[in-house]
């Protein structure tokens, strides 16, 4: 099941402030970003938010699931998606320990054999 771009857009919607957020589809699912960082997936119309010690001391107990089948745990955020406050200070606390990812090296000429 793919998930819904109005819940995409609710969910950028409410961590607009955490930063640059931008969202990418993916395979049908999709991609959240803040500030070049992928910080979380939604995926079948659920937020699954990148697992960090300051996520998980800010959230306190966590649920924990994988956003698909073989995914790393990620937190499941559920309840408090519409707490706008609260789920852009996750966001944030989440944005500041993910490390930006490496820059992609320019592909050269091919080398004729």
């Amino acid at each position: 099941m793919s998930s819904d771009a109005g819940f995409v857009e609710y969910v950028s919607d409410q961590i607009a402030e955490a930063g640059n957020v931008s969202s990418r589809k993916m395979f049908g699912e999709y991609a959240i970003y803040c500030d070049g960082r992928v910080v979380a997936l939604i995926c079948d119309d659920r937020l699954y938010v990148k697992q960090t010690d300051g996520g998980r001391a800010f959230i306190g107990d966590p649920v924990e699931a994988p956003a698909y089948n073989g995914a790393k745990l990620s937190f499941l955020i559920e309840d408090r998606i519409d707490d706008r406050e609260w789920i852009t200070e996750l966001i944030q606390i989440t944005t500041a320990e993910i490390p930006l990812p490496k820059p992609k090296k320019p592909k050269g000429p091919k080398q004729a054999k």
